[in-house]
């Protein structure tokens, strides 16, 4: 029975229902079509000072790592702490074999290590720290940053990889520059990860592949993640709906003792 029941069934069960969250306004459509609820914006307390740099897309695998260890140890030369995000734990033990490689200390968080999750990410904001996370690991651990980490920069986020969802993106983003605190984010990828080997229309990825350049140029990167991004996320949208379709069918066919949820 529990196996069979669904989040959106089981959050509408609630007679009350409301939530916050920092990523709402990306799936306001979805939470109004499904829950009946209406997203509102508050603002910060404080006003953000997060500088996010735009995507660096490249063509290959290895010149993206090559960039992101290179990334990393400039800032970590600088005592500015890095917190790297990556979609798995395979990922992020990619990344730290490379680090390894580079003589750049670190710890890997990648949800195996449940006891320690909290002091681990508690602990990337102080000066040099280098952390490399996947993006469920830690979360909901406020980082704060040690004394004399915000004259450089604050906190510096490295996304390693694209995400479905621009809302766990924006998650991982969020974990600098927060309650006013400065911060610095970027995101370094490339056109063979499995995000745009899935989902990325072939047209994009051979235009992309022609530019005869290592690295692909902002503009087209850009138009690249946001059309990869929508059709995933239409996709999970789809899957979600036809969810709860087949939860409202059931509930019709075995009302038949009595009225329906």
């Amino acid at each position: 029975t529990i196996a069979r029941v669904s989040y959106q069934r089981f959050f509408r069960r609630y007679l009350r229902l409301a939530g916050m969250t920092g990523t709402a306004s990306n799936s306001a459509a979805e939470l109004w079509s499904i829950y009946g609820l209406k997203v509102a914006r508050i603002p910060t307390n404080k006003p953000s000072r997060r500088r996010v740099a735009r995507d660096q897309m490249f063509i290959e695998a290895e010149s993206k790592w090559a960039r992101i260890v290179q990334q990393i140890g400039s800032r970590h030369s600088q005592g500015q702490p890095v917190l790297v995000g990556t979609r798995s734990v395979a990922s992020s033990e990619l990344v730290s074999s490379a680090l390894r490689e580079a003589g750049i200390p670190h710890v890997v968080l990648n949800a195996r290590q449940d006891d320690e999750e909290a002091e681990i990410v508690s602990r990337a904001g102080e000066k040099g720290m280098v952390t490399v996370a996947t993006n469920m690991a830690g979360r909901g651990t406020d980082i704060k940053l040690q004394d004399g980490v915000a004259e450089l920069g604050g906190l510096h986020v490295l996304a390693a990889e694209r995400n479905e969802s621009p809302r766990i993106d924006r998650q991982l983003i969020g974990r600098c520059g927060r309650q006013g605190d400065p911060g610095t984010a970027e995101t370094i990828i490339a056109l063979s990860d499995e995000i745009f080997e899935r989902y990325c229309p072939r047209l994009l990825m051979a235009i992309a592949r022609r530019t005869g350049r290592g690295r692909v140029p902002g503009w087209l990167a850009a138009l690249i993640v946001s059309t990869t991004q929508r059709g995933a996320e239409q996709r999970g949208i789809s899957v979600r709906k036809q969810m709860l379709n087949m939860d409202e069918h059931l509930d019709n066919v075995l009302a038949f003792s009595g009225q329906a949820e």
